[in-house]
């Protein structure tokens, strides 16, 4: 196992900032690469932004005859078409989960830093395309909603906050997280969202269950949803390991995966929780994008969203 630094265990402004300069290479928009997992029409009703009525103007040769106002020809006996111009931009909210089981890392980088790190580069993405960010950050005693904005320096400002959110994670004192957090997180996104904004959830999908799959069909009726699904690799092959040292933060304890087929029942149930989240959403057609803890999440997103292929 590699040696990890402080920022791979807790992030912090500095290094949340730092990703501007690396938020590139993918977007969220609705003209996707063909490798990129947001493509084709099974997988993406991205709607992109929408479009305002301009002006009502004579027709000209090359105009779209979808746009013709008959109402307006009929009347004045001279074809005329309805003017559209796109929307200056299009909301987009991450929601960002940091509960007690995102503090995990078994190789590279805990699951809440990197969530944290997807907040950040989406942020920083889609300011650079001229459009509003705004958040939901959540762990399992609160929720904090900021609304979009293009304010640098207040997506600092919330930047600052999930940064200080990630810190306070800790196992002292704590021997349960909140499962219903979620399902809240995004209840009180709901109560406020409009329409036609573009939902980004980064979670770990601990305590998804049918009332979390409900809010999130709810929403994803007048708006867009896209998953990126946190996870560590060992959580999916934990039998393969050998002795293993756990903490509570205050004693450890050696464990062998192999013994009373302890890594096989942890692996069946991690599979099984994260098939689930991937048949319900793909059920509706809510992309999901993969994540890991070890890879830079800045070529991972690029790979699966720009459709750019990792260096070797």
């Amino acid at each position: 196992m590699p040696a990890q630094s402080p920022e791979d265990i807790y992030t912090n402004l500095h290094a949340l900032v730092r990703l501007r300069y690396r938020a590139h290479g993918f977007s969220y928009l609705p003209q996707q690469p063909l490798r990129s997992l947001l493509s084709g029409r099974k997988r993406s009703r991205l709607r992109g932004r929408g479009l305002d009525f301009d002006e009502l103007r004579h027709y000209r040769p090359g105009d779209d005859i979808r746009n013709m106002d008959w109402r307006v020809t009929n009347r004045t006996g001279k074809p005329h078409v309805r003017v559209y111009t796109e929307e200056r931009d299009r909301p987009v909210i991450v929601v960002v989960d940091q509960r007690l089981p995102m503090f995990f890392g078994s190789q590279q980088k805990m699951k809440s830093v990197i969530a944290a790190e997807v907040a950040a580069i989406t942020a920083w993405r889609v300011l650079s395309v001229g459009d509003r960010i705004g958040a939901v950050l959540f762990n399992d005693d609160r929720a904090v909603e900021v609304r979009p904005t293009r304010n640098s320096k207040r997506v600092m400002g919330w930047l600052g906050d999930l940064a200080d959110m990630n810190n306070a994670l800790s196992v002292k004192g704590k021997n349960h997280s909140n499962a219903g957090a979620l399902a809240n997180a995004l209840k009180t996104l709901e109560r406020t969202i409009g329409h036609d904004y573009l939902i980004v959830l980064v979670s770990d999908f601990y305590g998804w269950d049918e009332q979390t799959l409900g809010t999130i069909r709810r929403i994803g009726q007048h708006n867009d949803v896209v998953c990126a699904l946190v996870y560590d690799p060992l959580e999916r092959d934990i039998s393969s390991a050998s002795n293993l040292v756990v903490s509570d933060g205050q004693y450890q304890l050696e464990i062998e995966p192999q013994r009373q087929g302890l890594g096989e029942k942890f692996e069946a149930s991690f599979k099984s929780s994260f098939s689930r989240v991937q048949a319900d959403l793909n059920r509706h057609n809510i992309p999901i994008i993969p994540i890991d803890t070890v890879a830079a999440v800045t070529d991972q997103l690029r790979e699966k969203l720009g459709g750019e292929r990792p260096q070797r």
